[in-house]
């Protein structure tokens, strides 16, 4: 059997609540009413309710950038390369929210973990959590025998 370690990023219960409140609706409304509004509701309700993350295979060494909604998981596998070391990266991240008459940008604090190889990078990670940023760093480095540079704050250090 397979060692497979998977990540997704957390989606709030009241969230995935809706999303799915969303998707019954919309398949309600495509069966009894209109087709269209029952599409765009069911559309609403599986990004409400879905989550990103990874997937790493240790057997096989295999990775994959998932997209997953109840249990659910999408992405196609690709042979890992020979990481050489796994970066905890603190960034923002912006987000363009247009309404009729305005527009904002919003933004926050993220950090991303990624599997560095020659001179690219993979993401295979983003957490707005330090510690649980952390936590799964050190499963990548148990499994890939690999350090981790910590470049959350102004000195890079690796651990």
């Amino acid at each position: 059997m397979a060692n497979i370690i998977t990540y997704l990023k957390p989606v709030p219960v009241t969230k995935r609540i809706l999303g799915f409140t969303l998707i019954i609706f919309g398949f309600l409304a495509i069966f009894t009413k209109s087709i269209g509004f029952g599409a765009v509701a069911v559309a609403f309700g599986i990004h409400f309710s879905s989550s990103e993350g990874s997937q790493i295979d240790i057997t096989s060494k295999k990775y994959r950038k998932i997209w997953s909604i109840a249990s659910i998981h999408i992405g196609k596998w690709k042979p890992c390369p020979e990481f050489e070391y796994i970066s905890v990266f603190s960034t923002k991240e912006s987000q363009r929210v247009n309404v009729v008459t305005a527009t904002t940008n919003v933004t926050r604090s993220v950090i991303l973990l990624n599997l560095f190889y020659g001179n690219k990078h993979q993401t295979v990670y983003k957490t707005t959590n330090k510690k649980d940023a952390f936590k799964i760093a050190e499963h990548f480095k148990v499994a890939f025998n690999i350090d981790i540079l910590d470049a959350t704050g102004t000195e890079k250090v690796w651990l």
